[in-house]
């Protein structure tokens, strides 16, 4: 049975992620911040695959020991959990500092270090990173500096990853817009609700899990 770990799991696109993969016969350790919706999510799997539920919070080095720990076989790891930042989103020149240095804490430098934490697992499995990117991270869109600089950050990680690391598969993938809340506390939610679910997206990470392509950066239109 393949394991995989995913963060953010407790809603949006990790829960739909999650939901798929457990229906192709996955283990899976979900975690989030939220306990409750979280243990709400892994209940909803439970009758169909063997799932660990952990909550707290990836910017922890001793939450992130937790989950190594947790998954000593792991096939995939999506690094799925994400920060918005400050909300109304501010432009750049009054972008708040100590605000920007939590968004790379939370959206580059903990899933870089789960992947150092898991990597030796990775390794010995041939297995595979997914990490969650946006367009952000290449276009100029009004008041998505600080989120679109940490998301290009990660999608460098990724790359350089993908090269230091040659027998790990590494993809970072751009999903596009999906109605999450994390959507809705950036556009407002009447916005956000002419999004699609993430439940349409997630069957396309599902083919790329399954295809194994070689490391790269990957839209949803190129995966449908």
């Amino acid at each position: 049975m393949k394991h995989a770990l995913i963060t953010g799991a407790s809603r949006g696109l990790g829960r739909a992620l999650a939901r798929a993969l457990a229906a192709e016969g996955w283990a899976l350790t979900l975690t989030a911040r939220s306990e409750e919706d979280l243990h709400s999510a892994a209940f909803d799997l439970d009758a169909s695959t063997d799932v660990a539920a952990i909550a707290g919070d990836v910017a922890d080095p001793a939450h992130r020991a937790r989950l190594a720990e947790a998954a000593p076989r792991l096939d995939l790891l999506v690094n799925n959990a994400s920060g918005l930042g400050p909300t109304p989103l501010p432009a750049l020149a009054g972008y708040p500092l100590d605000g920007l240095r939590d968004l790379f804490e939370t959206n580059v430098i903990a899933p870089l270090a789960l992947i150092q934490a898991t990597l030796p697992a990775l390794r010995e499995s041939g297995g595979a990173v997914l990490n969650i990117s946006s367009d952000a991270a290449v276009e100029p869109y009004e008041g998505w500096g600080g989120y679109g600089a940490t998301k290009a950050a990660l999608d460098q990680v990724s790359n350089v990853l993908a090269v230091e690391e040659p027998d790990v598969a590494v993809w970072w993938v751009d999903p596009g817009e999906m109605r999450t809340r994390m959507l809705a506390d950036a556009v407002g939610a009447e916005e956000a609700a002419a999004a699609p679910e993430p439940e349409t997206v997630a069957p396309a990470l599902l083919r790329l899990v399954a295809a194994r392509p070689a490391s790269g950066r990957f839209t949803r239109d190129a995966l449908e």
